[in-house]
């Protein structure tokens, strides 16, 4: 995803400066470019966010299943192998 990112602003970059506008429509389209890159990041960051509660979520919920089933082998005397 970075090298992606990096490769997607150095190519704006360089069609920036090699494509035939005046100065202000030049500053212009940085500007923009730099505000859609800034948005993909954001974008990025709040999947990876995501992701990590989601995983976060998972292993608590494994984590409270194989506590209730020691709990629940405890009051019966049994062992259920986890």
């Amino acid at each position: 995803m970075k090298s992606f990112l990096f490769g997607l602003g150095l190519g704006l970059g360089v069609g920036i400066l090699f494509a035939p506008m005046s100065g202000e429509e030049t500053r212009s389209n940085i500007a923009q470019g730099a505000s859609d890159l800034a948005d993909s990041a954001r974008d990025a960051m709040e999947q990876g966010k995501e992701r990590v509660r989601s995983g976060i979520t998972a292993v608590r919920n494994v984590g409270q299943n194989i506590a209730s089933d020691i709990r629940s082998d405890v009051r019966t005397g049994t062992e259920s192998g986890v």
